[in-house]
């Protein structure tokens, strides 16, 4: 049953999940020095798949079954792994809060997709207007300077990358039977792909692979695999099943703000006014995106 308003739990439950969000790209970074991209992007799909198999299974769900739905599945996991790919790649390259901005630029990608291919999803003047914010925040950020690492333009245009490839995962699920099926069963299709293609492309490649990982190194797999990929996953499909999805989305908005927050603190990198004010208008952007779009009332004569 789907409730009509947000309440305290909801509210606490979205910033605890912002929170993870934000801290994400700070653990991908803290991680890459001895575990390489792929490998660690395919490491987190593979644990998280596998604790949702447990789920399903104490759930009473079957794991493997036909759905009507497999190739749209398909396609849905392998736009899941490539985001992921350019996500992980785009941290050797950029910062954790350069990264965090572009990547939630993701709302937009879903915006205009469903605008398209999803009928009765039309872009209202809001979202117009945000569209515009979020727009003229990647202009400014893309325009910064000051102390950037070395190729950071290729990380951030990577991160970019994995933000439209989020936004048309989200599109393929709407727009395709997928929107029919449980959560866990959407969410598998997307971990269990990435989870074989992942790994795959990091043999393929020839990438370092696991070298000599730390505690902490360990932690922030665990962190990304179980937190972030199991558990907060499940739990944001979880809200958008009992509250109304346009006022839970527009929540997003915090998470890039989290992230470039914990950049600063934890990873000690660079923050401009130039920067925060990019930050401040993608922000806004997300937050007009997803605010329900006002319906007249038509009145009949008889």
């Amino acid at each position: 049953m789907t409730k009509q308003n947000v309440d305290r739990f909801a509210i606490t439950l979205l910033l605890v999940l912002c929170v993870m969000w934000g801290m994400q790209q700070v653990a991908i970074k803290v991680a890459l020095d001895s575990v390489s991209p792929l490998m660690q992007a395919g490491l987190r799909s593979l644990v998280a798949v596998l604790l949702l198999c447990g789920w399903m299974r104490w759930k009473g769900m079957r794991v493997f079954e036909r759905d009507g739905a497999e190739w749209w599945g398909l396609l849905a996991g392998m736009l899941f792994s490539l985001e992921f790919m350019l996500l992980y790649w785009a941290l050797e390259y950029t910062t954790a809060s350069r990264s965090t901005v572009f990547l939630y630029t993701s709302p937009f990608v879903v915006a205009l997709g469903v605008h398209l291919f999803v009928p009765g999803e039309k872009l209202g003047l809001t979202q117009v207007i945000g569209l515009c914010c979020a727009f003229s925040g990647i202009v400014i950020a893309f325009g910064e300077e000051g102390e950037l690492p070395d190729g950071a333009w290729i990380g951030d245009m990577m991160a970019i990358g994995a933000a439209i490839f989020w936004g048309a995962t989200t599109v393929v699920v709407k727009a395709s039977p997928q929107r029919t099926l449980k959560a866990e069963r959407v969410l598998l299709y997307q971990l269990g792909v990435s989870a074989l293609l992942l790994p795959l492309g990091s043999v393929l490649s020839g990438e370092s692979g696991i070298t000599d990982p730390t505690p902490l190194v360990w932690a922030s797999l665990a962190f990304q695999a179980v937190v972030v990929a199991f558990i907060s996953y499940l739990a944001w499909y979880w809200l958008i099943h009992h509250y109304p999805a346009s006022r839970i989305a527009s929540f997003g908005f915090i998470s890039p703000m989290f992230g470039v927050l914990f950049g600063y603190l934890l990873l000690d990198e660079a923050l401009s006014l130039t920067f925060v004010l990019a930050l401040l208008l993608v922000a806004a952007g997300i937050f007009l995106v997803n605010r329900p779009v006002a319906r007249r009332a038509v009145q009949t004569s008889s």
